[in-house]
């Protein structure tokens, strides 16, 4: 081989190798990457989760906070509802007492009229209506046991349209004779001993007493037997 030749050789060799230095990729030219070793990856999972942990806890502590804000809020309600349930009842009661008690003054006046329509029938005796008179009358007249008669009528009737009248707006009378005595029905004027009668018993009624539904309009005046012990 001459010199010519061999130089040559050298030359196309020099050319195959700087093509393949060219060729072959660099540290610079190659991606980065980063590489974890599995201790760091095992340490960054648990901080990926617990903001989720805590999130979720948050979450719950608001929930408990509103059930028991809606529990405090039903029972108000409930205690609402109640009072007003009450309120009404109690309204609708004084509405029926305001009815029924408002003539109570007026009918308490009324009584002593009551009483003496009562004593001017009982001071009638049953002889003097009976029409028998001592004289006869003249022709054509009435005799005064008939006009006595005739009073006695009107007034006993009056007496009993009054009561009846009175009735309607539930006043009654009651009379306690025989019955134990009672002190917030009864007023005792007077006590005797009465032989055969129970000690405490009343023997006796002067005035009668009223009723208004179920309040004393006037107690009874009335006499009680007395222990003969």
């Amino acid at each position: 081989m001459n010199l010519s030749a061999s130089f040559q050789l050298l030359r196309s060799c020099t050319r195959a190798s700087s093509s393949r230095a060219l060729a072959r990729p660099t540290l610079a030219s190659l991606p980065s990457r980063r590489y974890y070793s599995d201790d760091k990856a095992s340490e960054s999972k648990p901080a990926d989760k617990e903001p989720a942990k805590d999130e979720k806890a948050l979450c719950e502590e608001k929930l408990q906070a509103k059930e028991s804000e809606v529990a405090d809020l039903k029972s108000r309600l409930q205690y609402l509802q109640a009072d007003f349930i009450n309120l009404q009842r109690n309204a609708a009661k004084e509405k029926d007492q305001q009815r029924d008690y408002a003539i109570t003054k007026f009918a308490a006046d009324l009584l002593e009229t009551v009483d003496v329509l009562a004593i001017a029938i009982k001071s009638v005796p049953a002889s003097a209506l009976s029409g028998v008179a001592e004289t006869p009358p003249p022709a054509g007249t009435k005799s005064h046991a008939s006009h006595l008669k005739d009073l006695h009528t009107g007034v006993e009737m009056t007496h009993r349209m009054l009561l009846q009248t009175m009735a309607k707006y539930h006043v009654k009378p009651f009379d306690p004779t025989g019955e134990p005595f009672d002190p917030n029905l009864h007023e005792a004027l007077y006590q005797a001993p009465v032989p055969g009668k129970t000690p405490g018993t009343v023997i006796d009624t002067q005035k009668i007493g009223y009723m208004i539904k179920d309040r004393v309009l006037r107690a009874a005046q009335v006499g009680v037997a007395q222990d003969t012990s």
